[in-house]
C-alpha cells in the first residue's frame, strides 16, 4: 500500500496548526478490520429492505433505534444484542436499525464523538477512534443488525460505507452544499432533519438537491484527494426532528410535509425523530411521539415511513468529567431512556400496529 508522509509545519499557513500526524486510509483500515460475510449479509439485505419500505414497496416502519452517541464499544454492543433479539420477535411489523453514532456537532464545544476523541479526554487519537468504530461496526453487522450512522465528515464516511444501511445529515448541516452533494452519491438512503428552528423547508430543498447529480471534494479509499463525480441519490426523505420551541409529528405536521414534498416533485416519506425538539429534549415523552406515529399509521398515513428512539441501556446523561468514574450504560450526550422503556414501548407500538393495520382502527395508547 501506498503510504502517504507527513511534511513539516509551513511558517505560513500552519500558524495555528500544533502538530500533524499521518492518517490511516480507508482501504488500510479496511484490510485490518475486514468486512465479514455474515456482515455483508446483512447490508445488502437491509439496504433492500429500507429501501422497499421507503419505495411503499414493504408496508413496515423503520425503526433507527439506539444511544445518542457511542462512547462505549463494549456497552454498546451489549446493547445491539439485545436490541437484535428484539428486532427479530418484531420483524413482522419494523426493521430495526441501529443507531451507530460516532461523531457529534455541537453547539458551541463538547465531546466531539469517538472518532474524534476515543478516550474522551481531548488527546483526539482519531486513528484509534476509526478502529473502534469500524470493528464496532463490523461485530453489530456480523449478529444481524443493520447499521445507522449520522454522517458529519465527509472524508470519515470512506472508512465505512460498505457497513452502513441508513443514514442521517443534522439539522445543523442540512443547508451545506458539501452535505447534500456527498448523499448525492452514497449507496444507501440518507434522511435530512429539519432545521434546528423547526423550519422544515431547507431538508425538503436538501432531498430534492441530493437526488441530483453532483460533486464534491473527498478521498478516495487510498486516501488520496480526488474529485467525487456523484449520480444522485433517490433514496433521500425527509426526518422530522422538532424545533426549538415546537413539536411536529402531529396529523398536520405529516399532512403539511406530505403537501410540500409532492409541492417539489418529490415522493413523500417521511421519518418521525421522538427525541430532540419532538419530546423537548425529555426522554420519556418519546413515547408520545410514538404513540403518534403508531396511531397516524394505523389511520392508514402512508408517507410515514418510520421513527427513530434515543436509547441505551441505563436511562438518562452523565457527564464525562471524569472519563474513568463514567457509569455504565449510561449516555454522554443527550439523555436516552433505558432498555426497559425501550423494549416496552417499542413492543407495545407493534402490538397496536398488528392490531390497528388488521382492524383498520386505532386502538388504546402505549
Amino acid at each position: 500500500m501506498t503510504k502517504r508522509t507527513v511534511t513539516d509545519l509551513n511558517p505560513i499557513t500552519d500558524l495555528r496548526i500544533k502538530k500533524v500526524d499521518a492518517l490511516i486510509s480507508p482501504e488500510e483500515l479496511a484490510v485490518e478490520i475486514p468486512m465479514t460475510d455474515a456482515a455483508l449479509k446483512t447490508v445488502i439485505e437491509s439496504r433492500k429492505a429500507v429501501n422497499d419500505i421507503l419505495k411503499g414497496e414493504d408496508d413496515r416502519l423503520i425503526a433507527v433505534v439506539g444511544p445518542c452517541s457511542i462512547h462505549d464499544p463494549k456497552a454498546a454492543l451489549v446493547y445491539a444484542e439485545r436490541l437484535k433479539k428484539l428486532a427479530d420477535e418484531v420483524s413482522d411489523r419494523l426493521l430495526i436499525v441501529m443507531r451507530n453514532y460516532f461523531e457529534k456537532p455541537r453547539t458551541s464545544t463538547g465531546w466531539k464523538g469517538l472518532i474524534i476523541d476515543p478516550r474522551m479526554d481531548e488527546s483526539y487519537d482519531v486513528n484509534l477512534g476509526l478502529r473502534l468504530s469500524r470493528q464496532l461496526l463490523v461485530d453489530v453487522n456480523s449478529i444481524g443488525l443493520p447499521i445507522g450512522c449520522e454522517l458529519l465528515d465527509p472524508v470519515i464516511v470512506q472508512y465505512f460505507d460498505d457497513l452502513i444501511t441508513w443514514a442521517s445529515i443534522g439539522a445543523r448541516t442540512v443547508e451545506s452544499q458539501t452535505h447534500r452533494n456527498m448523499a448525492s452519491g452514497l449507496s444507501f438512503p440518507v434522511g435530512f432533519k429539519n432545521a434546528t428552528n423547526g423550519d422544515i423547508h431547507p431538508a425538503i430543498n436538501a432531498v430534492k438537491s441530493a437526488k441530483s447529480e453532483g460533486a464534491f471534494i473527498g478521498i478516495d479509499k487510498k486516501g488520496f484527494d480526488v474529485i467525487m463525480r456523484t449520480a444522485g441519490n433517490d433514496s433521500c426523505h425527509l426526518i422530522l426532528r422538532g424545533g426549538e420551541k415546537t413539536t411536529n409529528y402531529s396529523e398536520d405536521d405529516i399532512a403539511e410535509a406530505e403537501s410540500l414534498m409532492k409541492a417539489a416533485g418529490l415522493p413523500p416519506a417521511v421519518i418521525v425523530d421522538c427525541s430532540h425538539g419532538n419530546s423537548h429534549k425529555k426522554p420519556e415523552k418519546q413515547k408520545f411521539a410514538l404513540r403518534s406515529v403508531v396511531d397516524q399509521v394505523t389511520w392508514g398515513t402512508k408517507a410515514i415511513k418510520g421513527f427513530m428512539l434515543e436509547s441505551n441501556l441505563e436511562p438518562g446523561k452523565q457527564d464525562i468529567n471524569n472519563p474513568g468514574g463514567l457509569i455504565y450504560g449510561v449516555s454522554v450526550t443527550d439523555a436516552c431512556i433505558g432498555w426497559d422503556e425501550t423494549d416496552r414501548i417499542i413492543r407495545r407500538a407493534v402490538d397496536l400496529l398488528r392490531a390497528g393495520i388488521s382492524s383498520g382502527q386505532p386502538l388504546s395508547p402505549l
